[in-house]
């Protein structure tokens, strides 16, 4: 006879099975919907062909594209490549059929890269590798009577919420539209897409009587919009003009247009809260708090603690519905899916799951007044930065909130902490496995390529998996290229594969010929800088483009925010690095901050070697090129990091000598890597500037989009006199221009007071070089000289000859 415990887990376990059968059956009616929404065959066969006119315009003719059922790829989404069958002398090479032209596409780069050889990446991560690819008329046949492969789930989904302001912020159509066919040769079916929700906003709050000047003070300036669309600012570095606001309107247009001839789901965004000041004023009565300080050093509210209307409000959802119904005037009705992240860095008031599921609740209701399909796409990371509040009772009753199917999670940090594992699969709710991977922006060589090539796979194969899709939530774009040919690949792979043959192919295809040392060096790397398996959340913080505020003496020493921190040790500092994990973004600690080091440096400098020795063979290749510079600076980089403990080592033991030797090769180090970047188009400080001012109309917006640029990627939002911005290099970049610039005279100045209080035998003096650095900051974003936008130099030269001054 059964006892009542386990009558209760079997329960419990019927109960959850019921949830994700109901749940795979409602994504299917969302599937089925979204398919309805799609573009005819014809306007997506023609997308497809657009794709690959742009891509390889010499092969238009040698391949056919045709738009197929799912009834043919056994119910499923799928691409399916075959030799076209014709004895004409003109005819096409090669048949791919899909059932979307995103499939079209997909098929295509599959057989260019596993049939030809061939390699695509961004051009700001050294573009195509095409060589490889026979004349029209000599395309290899495919051996097989056909290869077919399906999606083992339904989406590939691309962004981050944030992508928007580190990547695309001054992109144009044409960049736009480089994007859009990667997006579909790389598979992605299901994008973000931000773009110029301000102008909708502005028609959505003039209905409301918020004028301009209202709105000015709620909008963040283009370079911080996505800080300003998540409330946890207003105002900063804008105002916007209505430039701005037109053209990225249209912008938004024409991407997703281009989504759609495509056969993509583009995800719109809805409503989560934020509201502009004076609406309070106007609606007196309605509940809405003003929030707390996010990040400013000072709590000056002039951009800080923004304003949140609660969704227990009706105001709320009238808001809401009427946000997306100014979305469907001006786009049509292209989607289903709507990204709202209410509680993403902002925690409910109370624990209560009852409160809680009634806020789901009338958030989700906000969408389906306007679209009763609606679909809420919420972002996961609130679970993993926020664990200590959003306990299983927490998480289940917000993810239940909602009727089954019209919520999916993005597992936004699944390649490194999965929450499906520690939450019985979202309990119940789709979800989609993501790969977060960069913060910022930041330019470092990292990656977990283990976890990536194997985490989709277990996770969709795991008992009960409600896993949808796959997704990529970087903060930033365009680095580390493997990285970003295996994830999305896996949006294709059903079953486990052999990741170092993988690799071996992939070299061969990225340079286009097959060279011993460069497998042997990607073998290295696989085993080093693409194997982090430490759980840090955050990544570059090299001294270089990071450099730190503290004073190694504690003898005068404050933290960012003016805290005395006197009391400990400089020496025990420097054996005692804390290494903090990443939350929120900010940094409250005021110990000396450990750079990440997950590998052996001396391992990945033999590897730099054979870079070296393949590039008689390889220097031709952009490809090459690229990785040989950024591997290049990455050692270079690491070897700062210990220049710099043993300067301040040098200090501490009052040695003027080797205290000058060890500064004066950091700053020699600074000047090197500048030049190497130099010699590579790929890294350069100009072509960010030069973008930012390209949009400007007038020359207010170009000098308000350029103070933009320059203030995001080195000390963005507020400083004092005696205190740098707490999100200060949160957005460091490695290029050209910016080193000698300004991570320079930033680190000569401060060893510069190291070398004077040994010398003289004073105190150093922490805020006497706040006092001239952050003045010097200041004065530099608003300044207006030029940087190259075109490389100088051979990158092959100089990198051989930093490895021999440095590594021989």
């Amino acid at each position: 006879m059964i006892n009542l415990k386990s009558w209760f887990i079997l329960s419990i376990l019927y109960v959850f099975l019921c949830t994700a059968a109901l749940g795979s059956d409602a994504i299917e009616s969302v599937l089925r919907r979204l398919d309805s929404k799609k573009a005819p065959s014809i306007v997506q066969e023609s997308a497809a062909k657009g794709v690959l006119q742009r891509l390889l315009p010499t092969h238009l003719h040698s391949f056919e594209f045709k738009i197929v059922s799912k009834d043919l790829c056994g119910g499923r989404s799928c691409f399916r490549i075959t030799n076209y069958k014709s004895s004409s002398r003109n005819s096409p090479e090669i048949l791919i059929e899909g059932t979307t032209a995103v499939e079209i596409t997909s098929g295509l780069h599959w057989y260019l890269k596993y049939t030809c050889g061939a390699h695509i990446s961004w051009d700001k991560t050294g573009g195509v590798q095409l060589a490889s690819v026979p004349k029209p008329g000599s395309l290899p046949l495919v051996e097989a009577e056909e290869v077919m492969i399906q999606r083992p789930v339904p989406w590939n989904y691309y962004q981050n919420v944030v992508t928007s302001s580190y990547s695309f912020v001054w992109w144009d159509w044409q960049r736009w539209e480089k994007e859009i066919d990667w997006m579909a040769l790389q598979g992605i079916n299901l994008p973000l897409a931000f773009t110029g929700q301000e102008a909708i906003w502005q028609k959505v709050f003039l209905d409301y009587n918020i004028i301009t000047r209202d709105l000015n003070d709620f909008f963040g300036g283009p370079a911080f919009l996505a800080w300003a669309r998540m409330g946890n600012l207003h105002a900063w570095g804008g105002p916007l003009s209505q430039n701005w606001l037109n053209i990225q309107l249209a912008l938004q247009k024409q991407i997703l247009s281009r989504m759609q001839e495509l056969g993509m789901t583009p995800v719109l965004p809805s409503f989560s809260g934020n509201v502009p000041a004076a609406l309070k004023k106007i609606f007196p009565t309605a509940n809405i708090t003003r929030l707390g300080d996010w990040n400013t050093v000072s709590g000056d509210r002039r951009w800080c603690c923004t304003f949140l209307l609660a969704p227990s409000d009706p105001l709320f959802i009238e808001i809401g519905e009427a946000f997306i119904r100014k979305q469907f005037e001006e786009y049509g009705d292209i989607t289903d899916i709507y990204n709202c992240d209410t509680f993403n860095e902002n925690t409910p008031p109370t624990d209560d799951p009852s409160y809680i599921s009634s806020l789901g609740s009338a958030v989700y209701k906000a969408m389906s007044k306007a679209n009763s399909n609606a679909v809420w796409l919420m972002q996961g990371w609130l679970f993993y930065s926020d664990s200590k509040y959003w306990k299983p009772p927490q998480m289940e009753a917000l993810l239940h909130s909602v009727p089954r199917g019209k919520m999916i999670v993005l597992d936004l940090f699944a390649d490194v902490k999965p929450i499906w594992k520690s939450s019985s699969q979202f309990y119940g709710t789709p979800y989609i496995w993501c790969m977060l991977h960069n913060f910022g922006g930041n330019m470092e060589m990292y990656g977990v390529l283990d976890a990536v090539a194997s985490g989709p796979i277990d996770a969709r194969t795991s008992e009960n998996s409600t896993m949808v899709g796959v997704g990529m939530c970087m903060e930033g774009i365009e680095h580390n290229p493997v990285v970003y040919e295996l994830m999305p690949e896996m949006a294709f792979r059903g079953t486990k594969f052999q990741l170092q043959g993988w690799l071996k192919s992939y070299s061969r295809r990225r340079y286009g010929k097959v060279n011993d040392q460069i497998e042997a060096a990607w073998e290295i790397l696989y085993h080093t800088i693409y194997n982090c398996t430490d759980g840090i959340a955050f990544h570059n913080t090299d001294y270089i483009v990071k450099f730190p505020d503290w004073d190694p003496s504690g003898k005068t020493g404050t933290d960012i925010s003016g805290t005395d921190v006197s009391n400990q040790n400089g020496m025990q500092k420097l054996a005692g690095f804390q290494w903090n994990r990443r939350f929120l973004f900010s940094d409250k600690s005021s110990s000396l901050p450990k750079p990440h080091l997950w590998y052996s440096t001396e391992d990945v400098n033999k590897a730099l070697k054979l870079f070296l020795n393949a590039g008689k063979e390889l220097s031709g290749s952009l490809t090459y090129r690229y990785d040989l510079v950024d591997l290049t600076r990455q050692s270079l980089s690491k070897l700062a990091n210990q220049v710099y403990l043993d300067a301040i080592s040098a200090f501490l033991h009052e040695d003027a000598k080797a205290l000058s030797l060890q500064s004066q090769k950091f700053l020699q180090l600074i000047k090197d890597i500048d030049k190497l970047l130099a010699a590579d188009d790929n890294f350069l400080l100009g072509t960010w500037l030069e973008s930012a001012k390209n949009l400007a109309m007038n020359s207010d917006e170009m000098k308000q989009y350029e103070w933009n640029a320059r203030t995001q990627i080195t000390m963005w939002y507020d400083n004092t006199k005696y205190n740098q911005s707490k999100l200060h290099d949160y957005a460091n970049k490695f290029w050209s221009g910016l080193l000698e610039a300004y991570y320079l005279p930033r680190a000569s100045m401060y060893f510069k007071l190291l070398s004077r209080s040994v010398e003289e035998k004073v105190d150093f003096n922490l805020l006497e070089w706040r006092k001239e650095w952050i003045p010097y900051s200041n004065k530099w974003q608003e300044s207006t000289e030029l940087y190259p936008v075109k490389a100088q130099g051979d990158a092959l030269a100089i990198a051989t000859a930093l490895f021999e001054k440095y590594f021989s």
